[in-house]
């Protein structure tokens, strides 16, 4: 990066965390540090709820997976609005009643304090694991940019952003969240426009979307039901709408944003906004990574994305190296020409197409994936990178090797904001929920010990998320991780919420048994490797509401 890039990086980040500590200041309690008075208006949880889920991730992995993929993990989140009309108008009510500290409180008064401690384990345990991979995503920023060692960087990302989420708690959680998210969108914006913008003069936007759409890029929606297909229009509407269900109505991270607001009408509004924003946003960040695919297949680029492990791939095996890249660069030339012969076939008859072309391109295409595949089996094995999946350094190579000097450094510098905005509100989450729903404590009025002892939680979790980012890198992609390990645990929570909804006579004891069943049915179907990921949100929910509606409450749950 340049001195002007590296400028505006430093700027940005020691400006947000200055402003975080700012705003976070003069806590005076549990009510201050873990909910920011109850006094955020809907614009702020608007901002913060979609701040909490668009994390570094959603910026660095989402693109390379439309590169790699398509577009059709978009469907993921079809399901959304629907959630957000339910949640509005059946948990939000509860919550505000019963004025919580936690979404597990409610549990409690429900069905007895067992239940309130299992469901916030799993929420702990669900939340703490994904968080950590969050750190990795803007680790791997650092670790590419100075060629440091990842698990350094891990620490680096992971204690800058506790500086001020330790200090103001969920006050400056909200604040940094809204200019973060605001910086982000017109970034990202940006970024949109730079890579249309540096596609050849000859070569319009609709060109870029006729070879997207020809490499099968646009594939937003596939109707195809399979139940191991991870992204089809049924998967998103069902299993999505059971996710979106699940993270948005019972994840703390979520409901601790909008349980800070000012009323009931405040929360309700944020949420139902963000069902209406979050798909065209997801929409736009992967069309993003499909036009940096068109990007490359008009303009040359290395056989791997990974440039810190790919020079030390290079330095190690020269002749290798580049033997491959040799015939990468051929391969490439020859998708390129193909390309030019398409888009030339294209404007001279726009209702014919040419099989034969057609034919071509998608066989150089595929050889050029095998090529990166083999590419990218060969540095993992050879331990030259601890990450195995180059999908994650796609748009990090991009926004290195092709944009001007200062909109690096700014683009950089959003993504390490979009994992702080989410890593800490998971972390105030956390820190409520260890604190509230499993120590509970009796501060008899002691505001000051309130505060100290919500700061020893969230410098706890802070701790316990950077020892997980260690390992993120065996994950492969770090948005499917996170999303498969959200649905191992929120279909079973889900389930213990709806049952304490809508089936009024279940007790205690009779869903604390239905949901370790439904969490055990979970995990083996997912070993057993019988639908994909986002159905155990469906399996897990379902489980627990049937167990609990089949088993006579007489027999289980007496209390």
């Amino acid at each position: 990066m340049s001195l002007l890039d590296w400028i505006v990086l430093l700027l940005t980040l020691a400006a947000m965390i200055s402003y975080g500590l700012h705003k976070g200041s003069k806590q005076t309690g549990a009510d201050s540090y873990l909910l920011a008075e109850r006094k955020m208006p809907w614009y702020v949880i608007l901002l913060g709820v979609m701040a909490t889920q668009a994390s570094a991730i959603t910026f660095l992995s989402t693109p390379g997976l439309a590169y790699t993929d398509g577009m059709r993990f978009v469907q993921n989140y079809f399901g959304l609005p629907i959630a957000m009309v339910v949640i509005s108008a059946t948990f939000i009510p509860v919550f505000s009643k019963l004025n919580v500290y936690t979404a597990y409180e409610y549990l409690e008064q429900r069905f007895d304090r067992r239940t309130r401690v299992l469901t916030a384990f799993l929420f702990l345990l669900s939340r703490g694991l994904s968080t950590g991979i969050s750190i990795y995503a803007p680790a791997i920023i650092l670790s590419s940019m100075l060629g440091w060692n990842i698990y350094l960087t891990n620490v680096l990302m992971g204690g800058l952003l506790i500086i001020y989420t330790w200090s103001g708690g969920a006050k400056a959680v909200a604040h940094t969240q809204k200019l973060q998210f605001l910086i982000i969108l017109a970034s990202m914006g940006l970024a949109g426009y730079l890579v249309v913008s540096g596609l050849p003069a000859e070569t319009s936007f609709s060109d870029a979307l006729y070879i997207a759409g020809k490499s099968g890029k646009l594939n937003a929606i596939t109707t195809n039901f399979d139940w191991h297909d991870k992204y089809n229009i049924w998967s998103g509407l069902i299993g999505g709408f059971f996710l979106a269900l699940s993270y948005f109505g019972t994840d703390h991270s979520q409901v601790g944003r909008y349980i800070t607001a000012r009323d009931m009408r405040q929360s309700r509004l944020g949420l139902l906004l963000n069902g209406l924003v979050k798909i065209p946003m997801q929409f736009g960040i992967l069309l993003i990574g499909a036009l940096v695919f068109v990007f490359y297949t008009f303009r040359s680029s290395d056989v791997y994305y990974n440039t810190t492990a790919y020079e030390h791939y290079r330095r190690h095996e020269p002749t290798k190296a580049a033997a491959e890249q040799a015939r990468f660069e051929l391969l490439h030339a020859k998708h390129l020409e193909i390309s030019k012969a398409l888009l030339s076939q294209r404007n001279l008859s726009p209702t014919t197409e040419n099989d034969q072309l057609l034919t071509e391109f998608h066989q150089t295409q595929g050889q050029i994936k095998d090529l990166r595949d083999s590419v990218a089996t060969y540095i993992s094995k050879q331990h030259y990178s601890p990450d195995k999946n180059d999908t994650n350094y796609i748009f990090l190579y991009f926004v290195k090797n092709a944009l001007p000097p200062g909109i690096v450094g700014l683009l950089f510098a959003v993504i390490i904001l979009a994992s702080w905005g989410s890593i800490s509100a998971a972390l105030n989450a956390l820190a409520a929920s260890s604190m509230m729903d499993i120590q509970m404590s009796d501060y008899a009025g002691d505001k000051a010990k309130e505060v100290k002892t919500g700061r020893a939680h969230t410098l706890g979790w802070g701790v316990f998320c950077i020892g997980v980012a260690m390992f993120a890198a065996k994950m492969g992609s770090l948005i499917e991780a996170v999303n498969i390990l959200g649905s191992l645990f929120y279909g079973t929570i889900l389930g213990i919420f709806l049952v304490a909804f809508y089936v009024k006579k279940t007790k205690g004891k009779t869903v604390f048994f239905a949901a370790l069943l439904a969490e055990i049915v979970v995990v083996a179907v997912y070993l057993l490797d019988l639908v994909s990921f986002l159905w155990l949100n469906v399996i897990g929910a379902l489980v627990v509401l049937a167990i609990c509606l089949i088993i006579p409450t007489r027999k289980l749950a007496a209390n």
